[in-house]
């Protein structure tokens, strides 16, 4: 479920008084700690951020429910996003108006930006764009682990 459309209250009402323990994980984890403290906020008891992300879930053999997209993954949109732009207005600055060169200096600077702190407006603006919309508004769990007789949804 994207960050985005969590909503904590109406997670914890579909699973129950007692929506505990719930198990989050993203790419990396930022994501996940996110959710985690909107998650405490609402009342859940016990979160548990997943070390390692989801490719130490995979590493570990657990199984994963890929949906099956029609649209390049969201860095490359990025990376073809901002090529065009910096490569269009490098382009104009040569052909049209050297005051062009600013554009391409505007995306380099953002990249740089993206790369040092680890956020990137881009990906959040292009990730909101209808074509990166999942085709249902409410996911739900993609596996159920058992673990010591009990059984938790992930």
């Amino acid at each position: 479920m994207p960050l985005d459309e969590l909503d904590p209250v109406s997670f914890c009402k579909q699973r129950g008084a007692d929506c505990s323990p719930v198990y989050v994980i993203c790419q990396s984890g930022g994501r996940a700690a996110r959710a985690i403290q909107k998650l405490e906020a609402a009342g859940v008891k016990e979160c548990v951020l997943l070390d390692g992300g989801t490719q130490a879930w995979v590493d570990a053999g657990f199984p994963v429910n890929r949906g099956q997209s029609r649209v390049l993954p969201l860095m490359r949109q990025v990376q073809i996003t901002i090529g065009a732009i910096a490569a269009t207005g490098s382009l104009l600055a040569l052909l049209v108006d050297p005051k062009f060169a600013v554009i391409p200096l505007f995306m380099g600077c953002g990249l740089l930006m993206a790369g040092i702190t680890g956020f990137c407006g881009l990906a959040l603006l292009i990730a909101k764009m209808p074509w990166n919309k999942t085709t249902s508004p409410q996911a739900s769990s993609c596996c159920t682990v058992k673990t010591q007789g009990s059984q938790y949804e992930i």
